[in-house]
């Protein structure tokens, strides 16, 4: 397959709504919303039509009192969603209503939340390296953990039996799920470790550093099969596409990496105005959401996330 010119004649959109920087964006599970994340508090979710043009409707949610950090939807339901902020909470949400539906009141500033692949957990991380794991349907939490290191990204593999997290001494601790046992300590990079995605068809995950690289493992033998080098700033935050054949990456570079994952080749760079905060394939089509610091010209935040992916601009 010759997939040098699949992204060529793609466009952007971008997406307005935000009074701040958005910090964190993500696909429901049937790839037709996407929700962001800001730094304005609130979160909003976005109905996108993958081939379709026009205005967006876009619905709030409105309650935190702090940054929105980082969110995840319902991997098993496509109208719900969890977002993590620094005020300390975590919220659930029906994005049909905008209405929170459950919170959760932790002990500290969260910056990091997963969902469990199968929809019964989520895993909240915070500044203070304490992951938090909470029962969904209770909204609960049923197990926390403080770690003695920078704990950064968190991320269950495809079936949910293991739990990585990723630190800031460039390594990538393997724990079994549920036990939290530690299975293994992979020296993964030279430096911090910022950000970890796993592949949809479960076969690998990567991991993105401080040190500039992205490394991509084999999960079933826990080895580095190889490297993408195309960025020259730390890397905070990858994606693979839906296939599991492209992966993109990000960081202060002025332009988002698109590989092809089995070669390592570069395919396509989206250029982007700043640095970049999250960035996400969706899981149905090859769009790509990605956010970042973008500010107007009197150097204020512009609060817009694009996608990229669109046959007209």
């Amino acid at each position: 397959m010759d997939d040098t010119i699949s992204f060529k004649n793609l466009h952007s959109r971008e997406y307005q709504g935000h009074k701040k920087k958005v910090h964190s964006v993500a696909w429901n599970c049937t790839g037709a919303k996407l929700a962001s994340g800001s730094v304005d508090q609130t979160a909003r979710v976005w109905h996108v039509e993958p081939h379709g043009h026009g205005k967006v409707k876009d619905i709030e949610l409105k309650g935190h009192s702090d940054s929105v950090d980082q969110l995840c939807w319902d991997p098993k339901h496509s109208d719900l969603i969890a977002t993590a902020s620094g005020d300390k909470t975590v919220r659930l949400w029906d994005a049909r209503s905008g209405k929170c539906s459950q919170q959760a009141e932790l002990s500290g500033e969260n910056i990091n939340i997963t969902y469990k692949p199968d929809g019964t957990h989520i895993a909240v991380g915070n500044r203070d390296d304490e992951i938090t794991i909470l029962d969904v349907r209770k909204f609960k939490a049923i197990h926390k953990r403080k770690f003695s290191y920078e704990v950064n990204e968190i991320a269950w593999n495809t079936t949910g039996e293991i739990f990585f997290l990723t630190t800031g001494n460039g390594t990538v601790e393997v724990l079994a799920y549920p036990s939290l046992k530690a299975l293994h300590t992979l020296m993964a990079h030279t430096a911090g470790c910022y950000c970890i995605a796993i592949d949809p068809l479960g076969r690998y995950f990567a991991v993105g550093s401080a040190d500039s690289l992205v490394s991509l493992w084999d999960l079933s033998e826990m080895l580095c099969v190889r490297t993408f080098t195309k960025l020259e700033w730390p890397v905070r935050t990858i994606s693979f596409n839906h296939t599991g054949d492209y992966i993109a990456s990000a960081s202060e570079d002025l332009f988002i990496d698109i590989s092809n994952v089995h070669t390592g080749r570069t395919i396509h760079q989206i250029p982007c105005r700043a640095a970049m905060n999250s960035v996400e394939w969706n899981p149905k089509h090859n769009l790509l959401a990605y956010a970042g610091d973008d500010k107007n010209k009197y150097q204020a935040d512009e609060g817009v996330f694009r996608i990229f992916g669109f046959e007209s601009a």
